[in-house]
């Protein structure tokens, strides 16, 4: 009986597990601003990705909304985005977990041109 509750306990654990890797990983526009362009960069480093608002239907992120990020792997990112009025702005530092959301904050948003 102690075998099989271990056994059961343990594939729930691998359950969940597997769960969480197959969730989306998400961006949260926690800004006032619509962005129109959302690129990822290893920390530190000018090598930025494909425009991650290309995943969304309208090809923008509403404030609130969460955008599916693809081909990122977990790790820090310095993020480059663009607002639909044409601002950009850069911020640093950012992580990006597995199956997880990740947010930018307005109060974030200090280099910006």
């Amino acid at each position: 009986m102690r075998a099989c509750l271990i056994a059961l306990l343990w594939l729930a654990g691998m359950a969940a597990a597997d769960a969480q890797q197959q969730r989306p990983t998400r961006f949260w526009n926690l800004t006032r601003h619509t962005i129109s362009e959302l690129s990822l960069a290893p920390a530190g480093s000018t090598d930025f990705g494909p425009n991650q608002c290309k995943n969304d239907k309208d090809g923008t992120v509403d404030p609130d909304e969460r955008l599916r990020i693809t081909g990122v792997p977990p790790g820090t990112y310095d993020v480059r985005l663009k607002d639909v009025s044409g601002r950009q702005c850069l911020v640093r530092g950012v992580k990006v977990e597995a199956g997880e959301n990740f947010s930018i904050e307005e109060k974030e948003l200090t280099s910006c041109q």
